[in-house]
C-alpha cells in the first residue's frame, strides 16, 4: 500500500491527467520550432459527407458523420472519436484528419457521442459502440465492407477509441443502443495523446473533466476508474493498437505497460512520438498530416485496400 501511494503521489506531481483537447494554443512556434498551420474541413472532391443518425436520447441525438466515396465499390472504413476531455464537442475539429484520410481510400466517419454534460460514464463509451454497430447495419449505402473496419481518437477520444478496441468481443459493454444485431468489433486501433490507465493518473488529482464524467473522483469511484482503464483490458484476441503521441505534450500515463501486456500477447502495437507537436496536434499541420501518413500506413496494413468497381 505504501507502494502504491508513493507511486500515485509521484505519478500526481510529475504528470498531469488526460485533459481536454484546445484546438487553439497560446503561440505559433517560432524560431525553435515549426508554425503550425489551422485547418478547416472542407469535403474533399470524390466524396459526399452523408449524416446517419445512430440513437435519439432526450439529452443528445447520436450521429455518425461519414465521407462515402463517390465511386462505385467497397472500402475499408474508420471511425473517429473526437477529443475535448469527454465535455466539448470537437467533431469538426477533427473533419480535416478524416477528409485527407478518406482520399487515401477509406470510407471514414466521425461520431458525436453523448458527452459527460449530457450523460455520465459508461454512456460515450456505449456510442461509439453503438456507431460501430450503425456503420455495419449500413454497410451498403456507405459503401462500406463490414469486416474491415478500425477506430481512432485523440486525448478523450483515445482514451475511448483503447476502451472500445480492448473491450472488443465483450457483451457487457456493448449498452442498450440500437443495431444490437450487428457486431461492434474493430480490427486496428490507434490512440493519440492519450492516457490509458486512468486510475494512476487520477488517484490524487482533482481532474475536473474526469470527476465530471465519472460522477466522482479516483478515490470515491476506484471500479469505475478501473472498469474504464483501456490497460485493464488488455487480453488475447484484441486488436493490433499503436499510439501517436506529441513531444510536446505531457506523459500519457500507463501507455508504456500498455504496450508491454500487448507486446506480451504477441500483439502489434508501436509508438510515434511527433517532433515539436503539441497537444492536440492532429488538428493542425505539420503534424495532422504527419498523423495520416502514419495511420494510413496502419490502417492499409491491417484493413487493405478498397475493393473499386
Amino acid at each position: 500500500m505504501h507502494f502504491r501511494f508513493s507511486l500515485c503521489l509521484a505519478l500526481s506531481l510529475a504528470l498531469s491527467a488526460l485533459h481536454a483537447a484546445d484546438p487553439k494554443p497560446a503561440a505559433k512556434a517560432g524560431a525553435n520550432g515549426p508554425k503550425w498551420k489551422k485547418l478547416t474541413p472542407q469535403t474533399p472532391a470524390g466524396f459526399t459527407l452523408k449524416t446517419i443518425e445512430v440513437a435519439k436520447y432526450p439529452e443528445h441525438t447520436v450521429e455518425l458523420y461519414v465521407y462515402v466515396p463517390d465511386a462505385a465499390g467497397t472500402w475499408p472504413c474508420i471511425l473517429d472519436i473526437h477529443g475535448g476531455g469527454w465535455k466539448a464537442r470537437q467533431v469538426e475539429a477533427d473533419k480535416p484528419m478524416m477528409e485527407r484520410l478518406a482520399q487515401r481510400g477509406f470510407v471514414t466517419a466521425l461520431v458525436s457521442y453523448r458527452l459527460s454534460t449530457e450523460a455520465k460514464y459508461p454512456a460515450a463509451l456505449h456510442d461509439c459502440k453503438a456507431a460501430l454497430r450503425c456503420l455495419r447495419a449500413h454497410a451498403q449505402e456507405l459503401k462500406i465492407d463490414p469486416e474491415r473496419i478500425g477506430c481512432m481518437g485523440g486525448s478523450a477520444g483515445g482514451h475511448l477509441s483503447g476502451l472500445t478496441a480492448m473491450t472488443t468481443g465483450l457483451p457487457e459493454f456493448e449498452g442498450e443502443g440500437p443495431f444490437k444485431d450487428q457486431s461492434s468489433a474493430v480490427k486496428a486501433c490507434i490512440v493519440m495523446a492519450a492516457t490509458q490507465n486512468l486510475v494512476d493518473s487520477n488517484y490524487f488529482q482533482k481532474n475536473e473533466s474526469a470527476i465530471l464524467f465519472f460522477g466522482g473522483n479516483a478515490l470515491e469511484k476506484p471500479e469505475v476508474y478501473k472498469e474504464a482503464s483501456p490497460i485493464n483490458h488488455v487480453r488475447a484476441g484484441v486488436p493490433p493498437t499503436i499510439y501517436i503521441e506529441g513531444e510536446k505534450d505531457t506523459l500519457k500515463v500507463g501507455r508504456a505497460e500498455m504496450m508491454e501486456k500487448l507486446k506480451a500477447l504477441g500483439i502489434e502495437t508501436a509508438v510515434h512520438t511527433l517532433k515539436d507537436a503539441p497537444h492536440p496536434f492532429w488538428m493542425k499541420d505539420p503534424w495532422c498530416a504527419e498523423t495520416v501518413d502514419i495511420a494510413a500506413a496502419f490502417f492499409k496494413k491491417h484493413l487493405g485496400e478498397p475493393v473499386v468497381k
